[in-house]
């Protein structure tokens, strides 16, 4: 069957948005995965993972006797999804079970790690997600292998759906590299975290399948910083998992069959069946490379680090066909046990991206500190893999269960404890006098709030109103915001706060976060009776204010908005059409397509629009809360054009006279060409629209004030 978009591959896809309309998973609306989590007993779980791991089985028997290293990739193919870009990826949503993750080139065999999981996932059913089963699995093995794990958090929630909205790059086949990919000086773009479409992060034989380590180095480099790792946390991870277990290429990986989504029915969602020998253990096939890293594979210890810098390494082909290193005069060869029995002696070998942890020098600075220092070692990483596995998670709060540390790290986003008590409802009323009262208009007093709010992203539970942000570096900065206004209308907001709070004779004291939101809300019900209609925005108070020093200036930049379809901003070099963009930031926000749609209509006659710009303004009552974006967008007596090229800023002049009455912006114009979108406008636009108009913006407003109050749920 042709579907739509198949017909009309250029129409705007809004279908991420649907999953923000749905659930489609079985539970109910009232099934909280954080509340089943914590009825778990995770000392049982724990336990079982742990008799599991040596208990192999005939069907897919464990390397060494021992599940720990499979365990180990799989969690770390789970979590090293993530980027820091849009928070999309991750362990959260338990996505490697669903496709493309699940049948992924660099996921192959992890299908038989997930399916030796599922004797413990159904012993625990609704109360053990498998987004949080994956990653602990990864944790419990590495603590079954002599390691100590920095901690555990749960209360992951699984996906039933793909998630549609994560951008894995421009390629059409696997394992493929294409110049868009890169920038113009070889980096990797921004919005991708891996350089190979179909692997977790690089190749491990080198940049295009070649044993460059100047290139092996700087693609490492590339990609993790898009995790938000260092060199130190970069060099921690590689050298820590590699400590464990070893990779598969005992032929060329022209034996195995179609992957799981591609597997026969009767595979029952197994893939990757093995033609070579018996198609398992010693004759296994992976990444088609071949052999173990140490001679301890199931044991934590230097032995990686000390072979990586001890030996002098040089390339071969492996059995696999693959470049893979051999120590340079055989010291290694024949020193790791076979996967099945010991007695079967394997060369110890290196990848093309072990070896250029060696080659580059900063690299192997951390590489030699660890040697010397292997509390240091133990300690990076802890932390570091205690960070791959719970970045997408968001702030401490939604850290669930009895192993999670009390050290808050930077990169969870801390917030401070309020030492004083929250308004009340008269106290609520005294500040919006005094909001009232000030000079911020109602265009200053949205804006903020929304500048504030907005920055939220579900995928990985970063930004938003809680914290005030937005007065603090780079967030203040930021072209969108205009930094001068926002200077001003922070100051006079900081003003309200320093009269509210030194007048109280009590321990009742307001946040600068709330009092942003409370601005936006108050602006919103002003706009809203002045164009005759009486609603109350709800407001929850309770917010807080960051410091700088709680602040991580650097991955917060990634928030930074390329667009803002809501404020008309539209900056330079944009990747995609400004719509498409619009659309990226309603799902980050899990707008469904009449929020998004109202949102803008709402923000569009509340004069809100970036720089004060007049497109899109299609009413001649700014700062007043009615349906004149919608019923002018859809007047049919007068012709758009565009006045420029580029087809970004149109022009709506009179069919009679040709005088201009608006400009508008493709962010403008989508909601009358898009037939999703004008549907839902017609609503809006319509003579009795307009009530309906003002309610759902209100919903909708409040929606986005709230994402990030973790704390009332």
């Amino acid at each position: 069957m042709t579907r739509t978009q198949e017909w009309w591959p250029n129409q705007l896809d809004l279908s991420v948005l649907d999953q923000n309309a749905r659930d489609v998973g079985p539970y109910d609306e009232d099934f909280d995965y954080a509340e089943e989590f914590q009825t778990l007993d995770l000392d049982e779980v724990k336990a079982d993972l742990e008799a599991l791991m040596t208990d192999s089985q005939d069907w897919w028997p464990a390397d060494y006797g021992h599940y720990g290293p499979l365990f180990i990739r799989m969690a770390w193919h789970s979590a090293g999804t993530y980027r820091t870009h849009d928070g999309r990826g991750g362990a959260a949503g338990g996505h490697q079970r669903l496709p493309p993750l699940n049948s992924w080139p660099d996921n192959v065999n992890l299908d038989k790690a997930r399916r030796l999981l599922w004797p413990v996932k159904q012993k625990y059913g609704r109360k053990l997600s498998w987004a949080d089963l994956i990653v602990l699995a990864g944790n419990v093995a590495l603590e079954s292998m002599g390691f100590e794990t920095f901690g555990f958090a749960g209360g992951r929630e699984d996906a039933f759906e793909p998630d549609d909205a994560v951008d894995w790059g421009p390629e059409d086949e696997w394992e493929s590299t294409s110049a868009e990919r890169f920038d113009e000086e070889g980096r990797l773009d921004d919005a991708l975290g891996n350089t190979v479409m179909g692997l977790i992060y690089v190749n491990p034989e080198g940049p295009n399948g070649e044993p460059d380590l100047d290139g092996s180095a700087a693609n490492i480099r590339d990609t993790f910083s898009h995790m938000a790792m260092n060199d130190k946390e970069t060099v921690a991870l590689i050298a820590g998992g590699h400590t464990f277990g070893k990779v598969h290429g005992a032929d060329s990986g022209d034996n195995l069959g179609p992957d799981p989504e591609a597997a026969p029915i009767e595979l029952q969602g197994l893939g990757w069946e093995n033609e070579y020998g018996e198609g398992k253990g010693p004759d296994t096939i992976t990444s088609g490379i071949e052999g173990p890293w140490n001679a301890t594979p199931t044991s934590w210890d230097l032995s990686y680090v000390n072979n990586l810098l001890s030996y002098e390494w040089e390339p071969e082909r492996g059995p696999g066909g693959a470049w893979q290193w051999t120590t340079k005069n055989g010291e290694l060869d024949g020193a790791g046990p076979g996967v099945q029995d010991p007695s079967d002696k394997e060369d110890v070998m290196m990848l093309t991206t072990d070896v250029a942890l060696k080659h580059d020098p900063d690299f192997r600075a951390v590489l030699e500190e660890f040697r010397d220092d292997p509390d240091e070692f133990q300690d990076a990483f802890a932390k570091a893999w205690y960070k791959l596995i719970h970045r997408d998670m968001g702030p401490p709060e939604r850290f669930l269960g009895p192993e999670v540390p009390e050290e808050t790290m930077l990169w969870q986003d801390p917030l401070p404890d309020a030492d004083y008590d929250v308004v009340g409802e008269a106290e609520i009323a005294e500040l919006e006098d005094l909001i009232a009262e000030s000079d911020l208009s109602i265009a200053e007093r949205v804006k903020t709030a929304w500048a504030s709010a907005s920055t939220f992203r579900h995928s990985d539970k970063r930004g938003g109103a809680n914290g005030a942000r937005i007065r603090l570096e780079p967030q203040r900065s930021w072209e969108v915001n205009q930094p001068d206004e926002l200077e001003s209308v922070l100051g006079t907001y900081e003003e309200i706060q320093a009269t509210f709070n030194e007048s109280r004779d009590d321990d009742t004291r307001v946040s600068l976060a709330d009092l942003i939101v409370l601005g936006g809300s108050l602006a919103v019900e002003q706009a809203a009776a002045a164009a005759g209609h009486d609603v109350e925005v709800p407001f929850e108070p309770g917010r807080v204010d960051a410091t700088q020093e709680q602040t991580d200036e650097e991955s917060f930049e990634a928030l930074e908005p390329k667009v803002d379809g809501f404020r008309n901003y539209v900056g330079a070099d944009l990747p995609h059409d400004p719509e498409e963009e619009m659309v990226d930031t309603a799902e980050l926000l899990r707008l469904t397509v009449p929020e998004m749609t109202v949102l803008v209509g709402g923000m569009r006659v509340l004069d809100a629009n970036y720089d004060g710009s007049d497109r899109g303004v299609f009413t001649d009552e700014p700062e007043t809360l009615t349906n004149d974006f919608f019923v002018n967008l859809l007047d049919f007596d007068r012709d758009w054009e565009p006045v420029s090229e580029d087809e970004e800023v149109f022009e709506l002049r009179d069919r009679e006279t040709g005088e201009v009455d608006w400009t508008a912006t493709r962010c403008d114009l989508v909601f009358g060409s898009n037939s999703r979108l004008r549907a839902v406008a017609e609503v809006y636009g319509a003579a009795d629209g307009e009530e309906t108009f003002v309610q759902d913006f209100v919903d909708a407003w409040s929606k986005v004030m709230k994402l990030d109050r973790f704390d009332l749920e």
